[in-house]
């Protein structure tokens, strides 16, 4: 499944709801749950492909993700 219209502030909000927090990032922001780093570039649209690599480094599905947006 791929995700085509999703911003960086949508993404972020679905994975605080997995208990993942910021912890820096400039041009990027990084965000970690304690065992995984994920980083989310500050994009209007992040690249499919791009999210579902994120997605995966998570430890997530694309269905678990679905779920959180």
């Amino acid at each position: 499944m791929l995700f085509t219209d999703v911003s960086e502030e949508r993404a972020i909000r679905a994975f605080r709801k997995k208990g993942f927090w910021i912890v820096g990032g400039k041009k990027h922001t990084v965000m970690t749950d304690g065992t995984h780093f994920i980083t989310i570039p500050r994009h209007k649209r992040i690249n499919p492909y791009t999210l579902k690599a994120i997605i995966r480094g998570a430890g997530l599905t694309d269905k678990e993700f679905k779920e959180l947006l």
